[in-house]
């Protein structure tokens, strides 16, 4: 949340370079969330293309406007805030941290409080830990993973959400995001952004120019990955420098071949990483783990390009890209948006290919939480949760929010318009990011847990049994403590 969903995204190098402008995402992930029959019902129905207000620099209106304290759109109401100062943290950079802020300017606008964006690093809780130790921690932080939102409640540094942002989730939200942000019965999350991840980007010209059409299974998948190959150009574009994108992949596979029931077994570790079931998901990957031919650099290249690179090399040079295809979440548009690639002429999508009897579905998204409890902070939640909030970050691009009572016509694009539509579609009927919903040590840390392992096995995907013995070490410590 997830976005990444965000997520994204990385959540490591990428995220704080780029990614957070989608993760995990967001490592946030953070997601647009969608039920597979929906989604596979309005993504197959073309070949989808996925490519709020203050100004479109996120400045103040010069005019010496006071707080209305409401909004005429929404009805949203929130109080006077003259001489309240708040700090919102997040780990977003570039074009996703300057859409959030435009957000938070119109918040300033409305109320006469003044916010302040504070760049936050992953892994997230160790950030905020230093925070809180220091005596400072900031007012509310964007939680990009399910398991953060768990570790703060426990940590007893999250507050619950009040009655007028519960007020708006009860209106805006389907269940199942409601439900993400709660702990033990009680709202702590009031989640922004979601991210779909499960999409397949693609250089239409590379495609066309080999032959190639849009896959819609596994087998499929791999088959136009070797007719891409014999054209000359490398079929697939992998940012394994960030390791969550690894777990992205593994999720897909995994979701699909395994079933729902299993994906959130394992997600709760209740059985374990050591199951025939990873083990059926790991050797479907290794299919295209173990041909370096089919990936940009092979597994060496892929290992030193970080997500942003993936998505950007494969809308740039022409029909003669590094790589042909790039897997992501919705949020790779703001990378796209880099290069001279136009989405939904030069830049196309299609939904995760089906490896078992579904394709996949998975989400993730970000979330706000309180840690420093005031009139100030309960007030920015409740404008977070709003549809009026929801609005403006939907009109800048590259944002997908989970909430109901936005009007499709705030976004930019009609495939923007289109996932946002299975998103609310899709109901409660999602799979949140796995590795997002695992303790931060294991499932969202650089350079350990499953992103390590996972980065490990795309340099040697033969070594499954070693793989599998790995994650569950991993998995086994971070659960337990």
């Amino acid at each position: 949340m997830r976005t990444t969903g965000t997520a994204l995204r990385s959540r490591l190098r990428s995220r704080r370079a780029v990614l957070h402008s989608h993760r995990a995402v967001l490592r946030s992930h953070r997601a647009a969330l969608r039920s597979r029959r929906a989604v596979l019902a309005v993504l197959a129905a073309g070949s989808l293309v996925l490519a709020a207000g203050c100004g479109s620099d996120g400045k103040k209106d010069s005019g010496g406007d006071k707080p209305t304290g409401k909004s005429s759109a929404s009805g949203v109401e929130l109080p006077r805030l003259s001489g309240t100062k708040l700090e919102v943290a997040a780990v977003w950079t570039g074009p996703e941290q300057a859409n959030f802020i435009k957000v938070l300017k119109e918040f300033e606008k409305r109320t006469g409080a003044s916010v302040t964006f504070v760049p936050a690093q992953d892994p997230i809780v160790n950030f905020l830990g230093t925070k809180i130790a220091g005596g400072a921690p900031p007012d509310v932080a964007m939680m990009p993973q399910v398991g953060a939102i768990t570790q703060a409640v426990a940590k007893k540094w999250a507050k619950p959400v009040g009655p007028a942002a519960q007020a708006q989730l009860d209106k805006n939200y389907s269940q199942v995001w409601k439900d993400l942000g709660t702990v033990g019965g009680k709202q702590y999350g009031v989640y922004f952004k979601a991210a779909n991840k499960s999409l397949v980007w693609y250089n239409a010209k590379a495609l066309q120019n080999a032959g190639a059409s849009e896959p819609k299974t596994w087998p499929a998948f791999l088959k136009t990955a070797e007719t891409v190959s014999a054209s000359g150009v490398t079929p697939v574009s992998v940012g394994g420098a960030d390791g969550w994108t690894l777990t992205d992949w593994f999720e897909n596979v995994y979701l699909s071949q395994a079933g729902p029931d299993k994906y959130d077994e394992l997600a709760q570790h209740k059985i374990k990483w050591t199951d025939p079931s990873v083990k059926a998901a790991l050797t479907t990957l290794a299919q295209l783990f173990g041909k370096p031919s089919l990936i940009s650099g092979g597994a060496d290249g892929a290992l030193q390009t970080e997500f942003p690179a993936s998505v950007t090399q494969t809308f740039t040079g022409g029909d003669q890209p590094k790589g042909a295809m790039v897997f992501e979440g919705d949020f790779a548009q703001t990378n796209i948006a880099q290069t001279k690639a136009k989405v939904g002429t030069d830049a196309k999508v299609f939904p995760f290919p089906a490896v078992g009897a579904k394709a996949p579905v998975v989400t993730g998204g970000d979330a706000a939480v309180i840690l420093k409890d005031s009139k100030g902070a309960q007030a920015l939640l409740t404008w977070l949760a709003s549809t009026d909030a929801a609005r403006i970050a939907a009109g800048s691009g590259g944002f997908v929010s989970p909430n109901k009572g936005l009007d499709l016509s705030a976004y930019p694009n009609d495939v923007q318009r289109t996932i946002a539509k299975a998103l609310v579609a899709a109901g409660d009927d999602i799979r949140f990011d796995m590795s997002d919903q695992a303790p931060q040590s294991f499932g969202g840390t650089p350079g350990k847990g499953e992103w390590k392992d996972l980065q490990d096995f795309l340099k040697n995907p033969k070594d499954i049994a070693g793989t599998q013995q790995k994650l569950e070490s991993d998995a086994a410590k971070a659960y337990k403590n």
